[in-house]
């Protein structure tokens, strides 16, 4: 369709909703330039949250994640973590042979675990997925892909922790970064996240508002691949008989850091 077509084609769609056909509107703008009355008030709310209101929140997230077979625990610190963390991997055995391997996040939180030492006592490896070059030529970057690819394919856990968990429906929320990929969280059969009790949000409300309007997280907003991840992988599509880690990992624990 040339200019001429497209003139003549929208004359006729003005004239059939009633407008001069040579006048074009001015639109409205499709996106708000400031947060709505509600929206301030859940930022508010998010800002004021007392440590009442938080141990409520966590106490809300532990029934919802119930049903969802969610294995919520409270630790104090980054050390309780850590120890729960490795109680998990020697407890817990592999699904697919006898060797047990441990993938991990590259991320501030999972850092402060320190399990690297820890595993290399036990013989466990462990691969952190490290960021890859972008000034890498393409054969060395497919071959990092490739060995990050193998690292987490092998391994039984994968540890990670998330941007925010709804505690209304016991939904962590992911945002994928590099040195942070959605895969440690979907391809080993136990995925582990560690999160701060001041990550708890009441529900998805307040993750938009917040991503929205705050600041602090504004500038990424949603440029990163978010996952939503709401206990382990389940589907009841034979039989109508329910199966977990069918599509991802059979158990999801959270440990979440109250100190």
């Amino acid at each position: 369709m040339d200019s001429t077509d497209q003139i003549a084609f929208m004359r006729r769609i003005r004239t059939a909703l009633g407008h001069a056909p040579d006048i074009a509107r001015k639109l409205p703008d499709l996106f708000a330039q400031a947060p709505t009355a509600e929206e301030r008030e859940l930022l508010e709310r998010i800002d004021c949250r007392s440590a009442a209101e938080r141990r409520a929140l966590f106490a809300q997230l532990v029934e919802a994640g119930k049903p969802l077979r969610l294995n919520v625990t409270p630790v104090a610190d980054a050390a309780a973590a850590a120890a729960a963390v490795l109680g998990l991997i020697e407890q817990k055995s592999p699904e697919w042979g006898t060797r047990k391997s441990v993938a991990a996040w590259r991320h501030p939180l999972v850092d402060a675990l320190d399990l690297g030492g820890a595993l290399s006592g036990r013989g466990i490896p462990l691969h952190v997925t490290e960021p890859i070059d972008p000034a890498a030529d393409a054969a060395c970057d497919q071959a990092e892909r490739d060995r990050q690819r193998a690292a987490l394919i092998e391994s039984f856990i994968g540890v990670t922790s998330a941007d925010f968990c709804m505690a209304d429906t016991a939904t962590l929320v992911m945002r994928n970064r590099p040195g942070q990929p959605r895969s440690v969280a979907l391809v080993p059969s136990i995925h582990v996240a560690v999160i701060a009790l001041d990550q708890l949000l009441a529900d998805m409300k307040e993750l938009f508002a917040l991503l929205r309007w705050d600041e602090r997280f504004r500038a990424e907003a949603l440029t990163n691949y978010m996952s939503f991840i709401s206990g382990p992988s389940k589907t009841a599509d034979i039989e109508a008989t329910m199966v977990h880690g069918a599509h991802g990992p059979r158990e999801v624990h959270l440990f979440v850091v109250s100190g």
